[in-house]
């Protein structure tokens, strides 16, 4: 391993297999490791582990995430994507409709599921292929989800799984289920 520090616009890139790069961009406090894979070089952040392969990953795997919805976790959506949907921020507004007060967009409810796949199952490395969620009840601000995935098929031909999504308030209302297709990530090869 050849360890190097050296600003990320500096970087020189080698074409020799079997090379990993470990250095620190003085300017933006990245710390970067370079693998070349086959002559290319692939960027991977320092101490990165990948997800679980698609043969690491059982029929039945589940997991179980928690997350609390925040003002500032709205602010920041509402901030990024300049939705400015008066249902979701505005407390007058939301009272005079079906919902009575403001509810989490759907996307944000999309996001928690995409970011349960690149941190956990199967983890870093993963791509969503397919998604297909429905909203059967408002998630509100202030609420508590529970959301759990299950790997309910494998499908060898795609290296896709297939993951069912099931997430519910504190009360047990479903606020987003379906079911999504992922393909988990592949160990790098270095020759």
């Amino acid at each position: 391993m050849i360890e190097r520090k050296i600003p990320i616009n500096n970087v020189e890139f080698y074409s020799f297999p079997q090379v990993e790069l470990d250095f620190s961009c003085e300017y933006c406090y990245y710390e970067i490791k370079l693998i070349y894979r086959r002559g290319n070089p692939v960027l991977l952040g320092k101490n990165y582990k990948l997800g679980k392969t698609f043969d690491d990953i059982d029929i039945g795997n589940s997991l179980q995430i928690t997350e609390n919805i925040e003002d500032k976790d709205l602010l920041l959506y509402l901030g990024l994507t300049n939705d400015n949907n008066p249902l979701y921020i505005q407390h007058d507004y939301a009272a005079l409709t079906k919902y009575e007060k403001p509810v989490v967009p759907a996307i944000m409810l999309n996001g928690i599921v995409t970011s349960a796949v690149s941190k956990y199952l199967p983890g870093p490395g993963a791509f969503i292929t397919s998604q297909r969620l429905s909203y059967p009840q408002p998630l509100y601000h202030y609420e508590t989800i529970q959301i759990k995935f299950t790997v309910i098929n494998k499908l060898p031909e795609t290296s896709e799984l297939q993951i069912k999504i099931e997430g519910r308030n504190t009360e047990g209302a479903d606020v987003i289920m379906g079911e999504i297709y992922v393909v988990p990530p592949k160990k790098p090869i270095i020759d």
